[in-house]
């Protein structure tokens, strides 16, 4: 028994999965190739984005509930956020774009600090969760451009996946949390 009646819902979340999936076998497949000794931080930052999806599957299959789900996926995501783009933020081309992009990180992780830590989350509105994942898309979109503005080396193609799997997962995590509430208002009405 699947949590999601609509097409639309489960698609988002199918294709989170998906996509989440290759991307994080494509960054594993790059630890090997490249060594644990370099990217050791890319294999601890995709076991808590495994953990992210096998946690959004369990609560497809309503095997986790909405509370433990938003709690242990906020907390998962906020850690990538610390270690990526704040403890261990790559370096930028230039300090404009390091300085936008950590800006950027910290209202992203304030803002699930206090999505999470609030005891009515359902009221949370769509606008607020949907706001999450287009900041994080904005901080993967500054990260590409730097990317396409320095030279390219074997790391290139690596970086460019890592860098859209937090945001990919991000948007199938704001679709079950956005789903939630719609089903939250519409159990007020009635």
């Amino acid at each position: 028994m699947i949590r999601f009646n609509e097409r639309r819902q489960i698609f988002d979340i199918v294709i989170t999965g998906l996509a989440g999936i290759l991307s994080v076998c494509v960054m594993l497949y790059g630890v090997f190739h490249f060594g644990l000794n370099e990217t050791w931080p890319e294999l601890v930052l995709n076991l808590f984005y495994l953990t992210c999806l096998v946690m959004m599957w369990m609560y497809f299959f309503n095997r986790l509930k909405p509370d433990q789900f938003n709690y242990w996926c906020s907390v998962c995501l906020g850690v990538t956020i610390l270690m990526r783009d704040i403890l261990f933020a790559p370096p930028l081309a230039f300090n404009s774009l390091r300085l936008i992009c950590l800006v950027l990180a910290v209202v992203l992780l304030l803002m699930l600090t206090y999505f999470y830590s609030r005891k009515d989350w359902k009221s949370y509105t769509k606008s607020n969760l949907w706001m999450i994942c287009v900041i994080d898309m904005i901080i993967a979109a500054l990260y590409n451009l730097d990317i396409y503005l320095e030279p390219a080396d074997g790391y290139t193609p690596y970086m460019l996946t890592e860098i859209w799997i937090r945001p990919t997962i991000t948007y199938g995590l704001v679709a079950c949390f956005v789903s939630e509430t719609e089903e939250s208002n519409l159990s007020k009405r009635y």
